[in-house]
C-alpha cells in the first residue's frame, strides 16, 4: 500500500464513523480505533526497510551503534505516543492524550541524555 491508499482508507473510515456517530457514537469510536490500529501495524511492517537503511548508513560512516539504536528508539517512542494520544483525544479524553504526549517527550529526553553528554565531551576535547 502506498501513502495514497492509506490516506484513502483513513478518509473512508472517518466518513463511515461520521455516519455511525449519529446512530451509535461508541461504534464510531471503535471503527476509528480499528482503522488506527490497521495503519499503525502497517507502519510497523515498514520498520524492516528502515532498519536495513540504518544498517547501510552504519556501513558508510563510522557511527557508534548506540547512537543509531537510540535514534530508532526515539522514533518508536514518538510514533507510539502520538498514536496513543490521538486515540485518547478522538475518544474525548484529551487530558489523558496530553499526558501520554508529555510522557513520550520525557522518555525521549531520558534516552537522549547519554548522547548529549557524549556530544559535550567531544566539544570539550575540541575546545581544550
Amino acid at each position: 500500500m502506498t501513502v495514497i491508499a492509506i490516506g484513502a482508507a483513513g478518509i473512508a473510515a472517518v466518513l463511515m464513523a461520521v455516519q455511525l456517530k449519529g446512530m451509535k457514537g461508541e461504534y464510531a469510536t471503535y471503527l476509528i480505533i480499528a482503522a488506527g490500529f490497521f495503519i499503525f501495524f502497517y507502519g510497523i511492517s515498514k520498520l524492516e526497510s528502515i532498519m536495513d537503511t540504518v544498517e547501510r548508513i552504519q556501513g558508510y560512516i563510522r557511527v557508534n551503534k548506540v547512537y543509531l539504536a537510540t535514534l530508532v528508539k526515539m522514533i518508536g517512542i514518538t510514533y507510539v505516543a502520538e498514536f496513543a494520544s490521538g486515540i485518547c483525544k478522538d475518544a474525548g479524553f484529551g487530558s489523558l492524550g496530553t499526558q501520554i504526549e508529555i510522557f513520550g517527550k520525557l522518555s525521549i529526553l531520558a534516552i537522549s541524555t547519554p548522547i548529549l553528554l557524549a556530544l559535550l565531551e567531544t566539544l570539550e576535547v575540541f575546545l581544550t
